[in-house]
């Protein structure tokens, strides 16, 4: 009988404990304390005729929302349950753990309920908590993310850097074809690894709106180090380039800054050299044209041997040609030789003329020849600057067909047309 009461003590005290626990909405210390509980109530007692109160399971069930936990609601059936317990002679022990679990005043047990309910429903719902079936089927899962992808639009949804990179205008379908770069986007942090890029580039020059445009074409400046682009900006000051050169040089020519040092001024070197130009002039050629600075060297060696070896220009000549028009060096090697033969043996066009109009260049055979057959039908091809009636290149090229055949041809645009379906 003793060490019944010893144990009735005992657990007296823990349920006293607990309760107040619950009370305070400390769920997992008085978890805690029901485990110790669970262990002194399912001891062996010597007083048969008790019923088992807890079971094992009421302290493993999780929180459900809106509902009181299984502990709190043991511990209210057992305190209101003095019928049973008074069937035992141990009335003093029970009524004992009766009356330090019962509320003292019906005022505190409203309270008490009103605590509880607002505590239970700011907990979160329970991945065990039983639900309709109504409400399962509107649950909508998220798709995991894919260990293997062919396209970055499989990850956006689970990635805030490429979010933010779509919303700057990024195209990511571009992105994903460069080598190595989509791999690249996927480990990077917006934060800690592409903004500081992004405020670079703005302190250079390149515009909100062309930042997009800029990633899209040259993702890998984001693995670059600050230090490596800021050096190479630094290097371009100190050959003169103006602060509105380097944003050209910059925006239009994106691989500029993955260029090394020593790279840029072996570049600027090779057009001072084979051109023969001043440091100025080279500056502004690039400046003109950024991709030169960027692009491959053999189509612009190769057009240079061309203009002097196989079209006959002389080096002084070739260095107008190019200064006036620096595509000109990037012009196909096939479209050079038909142009410059069409007008040097067609037309008659003396190399002299052709240098001080390089722009005939970028225009297509077909535009010069249809032009010139039919001033050559109206009896006006003229292009010796000596005759009377001559006709300027860029004016043969460049003018739209009203301004042509009203100002070169001096006819109508119905005639002209009239005349390239007898062509």
């Amino acid at each position: 009988m003793s060490e019944y009461r010893c144990k009735m003590a005992l657990l007296t005290q823990q349920i006293s404990r607990c309760y107040c626990l619950l009370k305070k909405g400390n769920i997992v210390d008085s978890r805690k304390v029901g485990r110790q509980l669970i262990k002194t109530w399912t001891l062996p007692l010597k007083q048969p005729g008790l019923p088992l109160l807890w079971h094992y399971r009421h302290f493993h069930q999780p929180v459900l929302k809106n509902s009181r936990t299984p502990l709190f609601d043991s511990l209210i059936r057992f305190c209101s349950s003095s019928t049973a317990l008074n069937q035992s002679h141990e009335n003093n022990s029970l009524s004992l753990i009766y009356k330090q679990t019962e509320p003292r005043s019906s005022s505190d047990s409203e309270a008490l309920d009103d605590d509880l309910s607002g505590w239970e429903e700011s907990l979160p719902s329970s991945a065990l908590e039983e639900i309709s079936e109504d409400e399962a089927v509107q649950i909508v899962a998220e798709p995991p993310v894919p260990l293997e992808s062919f396209t970055l639009q499989d990850y956006v949804d689970h990635s805030e850097t490429l979010q933010k990179l779509v919303l700057l205008g990024v195209d990511l379908s571009k992105v994903e074809k460069r080598p190595v770069a989509a791999q690249l986007l996927l480990k990077l942090d917006f934060e800690k690894d592409i903004t500081k890029i992004l405020l670079f580039l703005k302190d250079v020059g390149v515009e909100d709106n062309q930042l997009g445009a800029f990633l899209t074409k040259n993702p890998y400046i984001l693995r670059e180090e600050l230090e490596d682009l800021e050096t190479r900006v630094s290097y371009l000051r100190s050959k003169k380039f103006s602060k509105e050169a380097i944003a050209r040089l910059v925006s239009q020519a994106p691989y500029l800054l993955l260029f090394s040092v020593e790279r840029l001024d072996n570049r600027l070197g090779f057009f001072q050299k084979e051109l023969g130009l001043h440091v100025r002039k080279t500056r502004n050629l690039v400046a003109r044209l950024p991709r030169l600075l960027t692009g491959s060297l053999e189509p612009i060696k190769e057009n240079l041997k061309v203009y002097k070896l196989e079209l006959g220009f002389t080096q002084n000549e070739i260095q107008q040609i190019v200064y006036r028009i620096p595509k000109t060096l990037g012009i196909s090697k096939r479209k050079l030789t038909q142009i410059f033969d069409y007008l040097h043996n067609v037309m008659d066009i003396p190399h002299s003329n052709i240098v001080h109009f390089p722009q005939v260049f970028n225009s297509k055979l077909l535009r010069i020849k249809e032009r010139h057959l039919f001033l050559k039908f109206l009896g006006r091809a003229q292009y010796d600057p000596k005759q009377p009636s001559y006709i300027a290149l860029d004016k043969l090229v460049a003018l739209p067909d009203d301004m042509f055949c009203t100002e070169v041809a001096k006819t109508s645009t119905e005639d002209f047309q009239k005349f390239l379906k007898t062509l």
